[in-house]
């Protein structure tokens, strides 16, 4: 098959994974659904690597869409969050350790190893670092690979018992007016030119981060008032999906198999203290469960920040909460697992 053909094929997989979560009332559906069917088709030998290209549309699309939520009002909310962010710092802190306990005294890992794969989030940060520092790369993707997969299928349908969520799946900016064409441009164009930016700083989800600013900085100063045509949103959205299915595909069967007790077992023990510290920060900054619960869940910044808009939650407070985390880890973990290595030597 030609490789163009190959490409739309798999796109078109993603597209009818999420048409079906749609069709059967999955929440989140285009983005879950896209992820899910596209590592299925990977499962038929016959996926292709997504070019990079296409991954960054996605994001542009997606931190485009994320930024029209950030009103003046919504601005002047972010005054409610300190604690909320203390709460996380503590969070972070104490999932990773409680993780790393899981894998070394259950799982029989290595210390560092165990703390690169307990790290919740970041995950393009923490193989970096592994693959500097040596480490056993291959285990740490699968416990840190699994730990998004199991949030993407379940999260949503947690938040919507909890009560928590809007309509989760309308087309997103549905029956809001949509923005002209040159308030598109000024936000793809300029979230693209600050997304390179971002990127030659090494800052994670350049694209994703870039076109989000821009578009939080245009619609809280309301320079653009309206979205993104919703159709256009839907397809970043699948997109998404197929780009969080590409980090399953060089992970091998058996392998999988050895490390998934552990990536359970490390999941689960990271998750039960996630929920612990969002209820205490669901009350510190008087902001529903289900938020905090999403803002909380050791997930990744693309993915957590894009399942909040999709399930009608509050994407600026998910996104500091995500971003935080992410510039924490990018700080600390290059530090933290060298002196592990020494101290181990």
């Amino acid at each position: 098959m030609p490789l163009i053909l190959a490409h739309i094929a798999q796109i078109l997989i993603a597209g009818l994974g999420g048409l079906v979560f749609y069709w059967i009332g999955v929440p989140a559906a285009w983005l879950s659904g896209a992820a899910i069917g596209a590592i299925l088709w990977g499962l038929t030998k016959h996926s292709v690597p997504m070019p990079k290209a296409l991954a960054d549309t996605a994001m542009l699309i997606s931190g485009a869409a994320m930024g029209a939520a950030v009103t003046p009002a919504a601005i002047t909310a972010m005054g409610r969050y300190p604690g909320s962010l203390v709460l996380l710092v503590l969070g972070v802190a104490a999932i990773s350790w409680m993780s790393t306990l899981w894998l070394t005294r259950i799982s029989g890992w290595r210390t560092a190893d165990a703390v690169l794969a307990s790290v919740p989030g970041a995950l393009s940060t923490v193989l970096a670092v592994a693959a500097d520092r040596k480490a056993d790369v291959p285990s740490v993707a699968i416990v840190q690979n699994l730990r998004l997969f199991v949030l993407i299928a379940l999260l949503p349908s947690i938040v919507v018992v909890t009560g928590g969520g809007g309509n989760t799946n309308v087309l997103i900016g549905q029956g809001m007016p949509i923005e002209s064409p040159g308030g598109l441009a000024i936000i793809l164009f300029g979230g693209l030119g600050l997304g390179l930016v971002f990127k030659k700083l090494k800052v994670a989800a350049p694209i994703l981060l870039g076109s989000m600013v821009v578009s939080s900085a245009s619609h809280g100063t309301e320079l653009v008032t309206g979205v993104i045509p919703p159709v256009i949103a839907t397809c970043g959205l699948v997109l998404i999906g197929l780009f969080i299915a590409e980090r399953f595909r060089n992970i091998q069967r058996s392998m999988l198999k050895r490390a998934l007790v552990a990536a359970l077992g490390s999941f689960s023990v990271g998750m039960g203290i996630a929920v612990v510290f969002s209820a205490l920060a669901a009350w510190a900054a008087d902001v529903s469960f289900a938020n905090s619960l999403v803002a909380f869940a050791p997930g990744g910044l693309e993915a957590m920040t894009v399942l909040a808009l999709v399930l009608g939650l509050d994407p600026l407070y998910v996104g500091i909460h995500h971003l935080v985390r992410f510039l924490s880890i990018g700080l600390v973990l290059p530090f933290l697992v060298g002196w592990l290595q020494r101290r181990n030597a």
